[in-house]
């Protein structure tokens, strides 16, 4: 299995960054996939909450949606989406937090509310929903987004959650982590990416770590269960 897409890039590598994470706060798609793989490779006492309110799931197949049925299955706790929130996430019981992004800049702060000027937007977004609170309250967020000039801006057009506490943000081409300064640093990049291309693709010049690493290639076994077990159907990883 030595080919693999950008998403799968995206999965293997959000998953190995999650090594030794406990508790994860997790919607459906890519960051769904990457909990689910860690779960089965480096974070074996991985925990998932869904929105919905379930903690502790083990889904049977793909969800669809956060309201979906599969989610409960071997569930430790079915709670209400008020009982989620109140006690488990501002309870700072809540490790990692998964977030997707419009924009997202320099510092890590993310956009979901509306492109253009708030009053009279190009484009309305989904708007914060519970990003804001998971944003302030889970211990650090993780971004899987991929990367262009009109995601990765000077500056957002609206601010939804700050980015205070981003740990990674990973996309197509790389990864990024805060630096001391809060500022988002280059740290590795994925396979067939170079600098120049991280650079076109982002509305900024990138702060890069003096000792770049080339990130490793998804093995065989992390392939096999992307394409078997967690998504066969490739509805997110082709």
């Amino acid at each position: 299995m030595t080919s693999f897409s950008a998403s799968e890039m995206m999965i293997v590598a959000a998953a190995r960054e999650l090594a030794g994470t406990r508790v994860c706060f997790v919607g459906v798609g890519l960051p769904n996939i990457a909990v689910n793989l860690a779960k089965r490779t480096v974070a074996p006492d991985l925990e998932l909450v869904y929105e919905a309110g379930v903690f502790g799931a083990r889904p049977r197949r793909l969800p669809l949606s956060i309201g979906d049925p599969t989610i409960v299955t071997g569930a430790t706790a079915v709670t209400s989406m008020f009982e989620l929130f109140g006690y488990y996430l501002q309870g700072g019981l809540i490790d990692v937090g998964f977030l997707g992004a419009a924009q997202i800049d320099r510092h890590g702060d993310i956009n979901t509310t509306v492109i253009g000027p708030y009053e009279a937007p190009r484009t309305r977004l989904p708007g914060s929903g519970g990003a804001c609170e998971i944003a302030q309250n889970a211990q650090s967020i993780f971004v899987i987004m991929r990367q262009s000039q009109r995601s990765f801006v000077e500056r957002l057009d609206f601010r939804t959650s700050a980015g205070t506490r981003v740990r990674v943000v990973v996309t197509d081409l790389g990864i990024f982590h805060p630096d001391a300064d809060g500022e988002l640093r280059l740290d590795s990049l994925h396979p067939g990416a170079d600098l120049a291309r991280v650079r076109s693709a982002m509305g900024w010049e990138p702060r890069v770590a003096p000792a770049l690493a080339d990130t490793p290639a998804p093995g065989d076994a992390e392939l096999r269960l992307i394409r078997e077990e967690l998504d066969p159907a490739g509805v997110y990883t082709k």
